[in-house]
C-alpha cells in the first residue's frame, strides 16, 4: 500500500487528506470540537489481555526465568487479581511466594493463594499444601 498525502493551507486552519487505496481519509482542523473539550472518556484495555499476556509469560519456556519477565508479569497481573480474577489471583500468588525474599510479599502471596483456593483453583490449593507441609 502506497499513501499519497496532499497539504493545503486555508484561511482558518489546515486540511489534511490521505488516500488509501479505495479509502479516503479526510479531516479538517478549523476549530476547537466540542467533544476535545468534554471530559476525557476513560479508556481501559480489556482485563482479560493483560492476564493473558502475563500467563503468556510464565508459561514461555525461554522467558520465564528472566526475573525482569517474572517482575513484568507481576505487574500485569496484579489489577486483574485485584479485581477478583481467580486465575491472576492464583498465579500473582505463586510468583510472590516462590520469588519475592520479603516476608511481606510472601504474606500477600499466601493470602493471593487462600483467596483463589476458596473460589476453588486447584492449582492454588496444591500451592498451598505444599507451602504448609
Amino acid at each position: 500500500m502506497q499513501a499519497f498525502f496532499s497539504f493545503t493551507r486555508m484561511k482558518k486552519g489546515v486540511e489534511w487528506r490521505a488516500f488509501r487505496s479505495a479509502l479516503q481519509c479526510f479531516m479538517k482542523f478549523r476549530s476547537v470540537s466540542p467533544s476535545v473539550t468534554d471530559s476525557p472518556s476513560v479508556v481501559t484495555a480489556p482485563k482479560r489481555f493483560s492476564l493473558r499476556v502475563a500467563l503468556w509469560l510464565l508459561d514461555n519456556p525461554r522467558l520465564a526465568d528472566s526475573p525482569n519477565v517474572k517482575h513484568f508479569a507481576g505487574r500485569l497481573l496484579k489489577q486483574p487479581a485485584r479485581e477478583g480474577v481467580v486465575a491472576a489471583q492464583s498465579r500473582l500468588g505463586q510468583l510472590m511466594c516462590r520469588e519475592c525474599g520479603s516476608a511481606r510479599d510472601r504474606r500477600i502471596g499466601h493470602d493471593l493463594l487462600r483467596q483463589a483456593a476458596r473460589a476453588g483453583d486447584l492449582r492454588a490449593q496444591r500451592e498451598l499444601g505444599q507451602i504448609e507441609d
